[in-house]
């Protein structure tokens, strides 16, 4: 039987890839979006499983307006990736330097 220690060590496992992705690949945007993006989904995991343990729907109330800004992020984060590629045909995060007034 699946407990609730399960479902917290599989959110701390997706918690530590996130923070792991930003700071092993401090290049590359689209891979600190999807860093970003997998904090998201671990903390919405984890609000998950205690809603669930609890009988409380509150947590799952709250993931919705997380998954919110986590969808406006993600247009906004590529739409910037997106303009950033077209300028200067690189996606490095070092090459922003060039954006300075």
């Amino acid at each position: 039987m699946v407990d609730l220690s399960h479902y917290l060590v599989l959110g701390a496992i997706l918690f530590s890839l996130g923070v792991a992705g930003i700071f092993l690949n401090r290049k590359n945007a689209i891979i600190l979006l999807m860093s970003i993006e997998l904090i998201l989904l671990a903390v919405n995991f984890n609000f998950i499983a205690f809603s669930h343990y609890l009988s409380d729907i509150q947590g799952q109330v709250f993931v919705f307006f997380i998954l919110t800004v986590a969808a406006a992020e993600s247009a906004i984060g590529l739409a910037i990736v997106v303009v950033l590629f077209r300028n200067t045909n690189t996606i490095n995060v070092g090459d922003l330097d060039s954006m300075k007034g």
